[in-house]
């Protein structure tokens, strides 16, 4: 039941009362064997390669694999970097819109926005006061962007991590799906869980890291870098609302090397290699076989290949994507209902962990 219902049903303390008896009622995972799923990304508005076959594309598989999965746009992760207020607002529904057009179905999942849910930070003090300065400043992210940014990384930078798994415990989440590059924070996730229940008695479970099939998307143009949409080479970087010329051309001006015949070697042969981990992704076919049905042909050729399969892949979410823009109310009330859904988990959890810890 939406948490709006319930206020106009039951008035303001009846609505506090209804929430109090779901801290009893509420089916708690760990309890109970239930499984459940969370994730989030980031509003950096529309999701490029990377994303798409790093992370959305296992999203929308997870909805009918497990029985209860939320995903966040976590736009309190965001501002860990100077933002554009508009600019953000704009991003968070462009970011709706992309996931909805991918497959996200708020029937099967709940697709929430992060700041809605006042329970998130809450819960990252309280785990906040149980980590030790020295372990978030081990953390291979922070000491990597600290060190772009000529160590002038802030505190919310340093913390980010602890309100991740402030997320994901929030929930009671037993799953996460996680790229290459997040293992280290989940480790920080089930040692927080893992503190917590020595300290409080067997409250939260601790969740399990689901690895992407995918590894990670590497720039076009320097295929030892991820493929990320603040490259300043806007060749580097496929969006899946780049239009067909726009795609044919980062393909065709991909770093590949002096070899023409297409072959899978990452240690040897990092653009070519990424190129044929790509056409696999977006085809379905495994890369032997991709590499086994491009023999002959050399990468130039090959290249124009594989942006024609992600040209196809992408064409009816791009269709979708604008369509959804257009519809600026519906994307609201698709993150005020998923809020509301998200409300009725997180409460009762954090109410529970205020009297664990001695919170009147």
């Amino acid at each position: 039941m939406a948490l709006h219902l319930m206020r106009k049903r039951c008035g303001c303390w009846g609505f506090i009362r209804a929430l109090h008896t779901a801290t009893e009622t509420a089916r708690d995972p760990k309890r109970d064997g239930m499984k459940r799923v969370f994730s989030g990304i980031q509003p950096t508005g529309i999701p490029h390669l990377g994303n798409y076959l790093g992370a959305v594309e296992s999203w929308v598989r997870l909805q009918d694999e497990y029985g209860s999965v939320l995903y966040s746009i976590v736009d309190l992760h965001s501002i860990t970097v100077p933002q554009d207020p508009a600019t953000l607002r704009q991003s968070i529904l462009d970011m709706t819109a992309a996931l909805l057009a991918c497959g996200i179905n708020p029937e099967k999942s709940i697709l929430f926005q992060q700041s809605q849910v006042s329970e998130h930070t809450q819960l990252s003090w309280i785990l906040t006061c149980m980590v030790r300065l020295p372990r978030l400043q081990h953390l291979h992210q922070w000491k990597a962007k600290t060190a772009k940014q000529k160590h002038d990384g802030t505190m919310g930078l340093l913390t980010y991590p602890v309100l991740q798994a402030a997320d994901i415990l929030l929930y009671k989440s037993t799953h996460v799906p996680v790229g290459e590059d997040q293992v280290q924070h989940m480790e920080l996730v089930r040692d927080l869980a893992q503190g917590f229940n020595k300290k409080y008695g067997e409250f939260f479970p601790v969740p399990k890291p689901i690895l992407t099939s995918m590894k990670k998307v590497k720039s076009l143009r320097d295929p030892a870098a991820k493929m990320s949409k603040s490259d300043p080479d806007k060749l580097a970087t496929v969006r899946i609302t780049d239009s067909p010329e726009e795609i044919v051309l980062k393909f065709r001006k991909a770093v590949t090397d002096f070899t023409s015949e297409v072959t899978y070697d990452p240690a040897s042969r990092e653009g070519v290699s990424n190129i044929v981990a790509i056409h696999a992704a977006v085809t379905g076919l495994t890369v032997d076989d991709v590499v086994r049905q491009s023999a002959g042909m050399d990468t130039a050729r090959y290249k124009l290949v594989v942006a024609d399969a992600v040209i196809e892949k992408f064409a009816p979410i791009k269709n979708e994507i604008e369509k959804l823009k257009m519809d600026k109310d519906h994307l609201e009330k698709v993150l005020q209902l998923g809020a509301a859904k998200a409300k009725e988990l997180a409460y009762p959890v954090c109410q529970e962990v205020k009297k664990l810890v001695g919170f009147l």
